[in-house]
């Protein structure tokens, strides 16, 4: 994905991260800044680490994991370092610890770091390693900002700062019910994904005054794909909006099949999700005319900018998350004191600003965040509904 071609340049708000966006404005945050002095440093036998400061912070990744996981750690262990390169008076240490991309790992990598004084986790990466150290985390109390999309393992303490489908669901949803659209009919994965989306989808329908017409799922082939296109076709009088939430090729084989069957985007609005912030998909006219949900895309701009720069590559999409959470991280140390990391400053209803726009954790375990809505032009994107800069504003 190289999301980043495609931003304008407005800085992000990264000062207010650091000052957590709690009521207060950017001017009025003192800046972490300052000689980035020290690199990281690796104790023989032990972690490798960031800063000096006196808070310990424990960074839970996958690093010996084959595949993805081994590259998902290194974006995420050198976007930690360079939030702290960015913040480097931010009173917090790092240290990175390898989970292997296990259960079994993630627990004893959360051993050694609660050995080691962690106050605070960042990680893991993987749904089953965050279950595995749940209620480890409880017993020390110690909280844990997690990185999974996986809504189900979310709890009080574990909190998920990753992108959750729900969220998407329900930008889309109340925006098109806002524009008029609501006969819905859905084209979804056969996946645990798409019951997840379905979930949310009949939620967020319910709330929003509309209602479903139909909900396909299909298999990821072109036989099943076009039938499933065929079925929508004999409802397009019932329904103006139609949520396929997939990405890449299924998105587009979807748009195909739909186009040969006469759907009509003009009368049935063509949905989608963050998934669709992808460059094979907005340099397509498949798609052109269609919606998506997705972050506050400036802040990512500047991002992968500095990271590139650093690193000499392109960050992945989420590497953002392990920044913020190292940042979030600098800030609630300076700004609170002795209650840094207490269930009432991490669940502020006020939330907090990040690279991908505002945040906030609820009481769950899970996070919600503003979206802005954006448009396919098939030469990329268009804002046609921005992000809302708070959790006061609508959105």
């Amino acid at each position: 994905m190289s999301r980043h071609r495609r931003f304008y340049g407005l800085k992000p708000a990264l000062r207010a991260l650091a000052c957590l966006a709690v009521a207060v404005s950017l001017s009025a945050c003192s800046s972490l800044g300052g000689r980035f002095l020290s690199g990281p440093q690796v104790t023989p036998g032990g972690p490798e680490t960031f800063g000096s400061g006196a808070v310990k912070v424990a960074l839970l990744l996958p690093r010996s994991a084959s595949g993805n996981g081994g590259e998902t750690a290194r974006a995420f262990r050198n976007a930690a370092d360079l939030a702290m390169r960015d913040f480097p008076s931010a009173g917090i240490q790092i240290s990175v610890h390898d989970t292997k991309g296990t259960p079994a790992g993630a627990r004893a990598a959360m051993d050694i770091a609660l050995a080691g004084g962690a106050e605070i986790i960042l990680g893991p990466v993987f749904s089953a390693e965050v279950s595995a150290i749940g209620q480890q985390a409880r017993s020390a109390g110690v909280p844990v900002i997690a990185f999974s999309s996986d809504a189900g393992v979310a709890g009080p303490g574990v909190y998920l700062l990753s992108f959750l489908p729900a969220d998407d669901i329900s930008r889309i949803v109340s925006y098109s019910a806002s524009q008029g659209r609501k006969s819905f009919a859905a084209l979804l994965p056969a996946t645990p994904y798409g019951a997840v989306v379905e979930a949310a989808l009949r939620r967020s329908i319910a709330s929003a005054g509309g209602r479903v017409v139909t909900v396909k799922s299909y298999q990821a082939n072109g036989e099943d794909m076009r039938a499933k296109a065929a079925e929508i076709a004999a409802i397009v009088p019932q329904i103006d909006a139609l949520l396929m939430p997939d990405a890449g090729d299924n998105a587009l084989r979807l748009a195909s099949a739909l186009a040969a069957q006469g759907v009509p985007r003009d009368k049935v609005k063509l949905l989608g999700s963050g998934q669709w912030d992808d460059d094979q998909l907005l340099n397509s006219t498949a798609l052109v005319g269609g919606w998506y949900p997705a972050p506050v895309q400036m802040g990512f701009f500047d991002f992968a900018r500095k990271y590139r720069a650093a690193f000499g590559s392109a960050p992945p999409r989420n590497a953002t998350l392990a920044y913020d959470a190292t940042v979030l991280a600098a800030g609630l140390v300076r700004q609170y004191g002795a209650d840094r990391f207490q269930a009432s400053v991490l669940t502020s209803a006020s939330g907090f600003s990040g690279v991908d726009g505002v945040f906030r954790f609820l009481p769950s375990g899970l996070t919600e965040r503003r979206y802005a809505i954006y448009e396919v032009t098939g030469s990329g994107w268009r804002v046609i509904a921005p992000a809302a800069r708070s959790f006061a504003a609508g959105g």
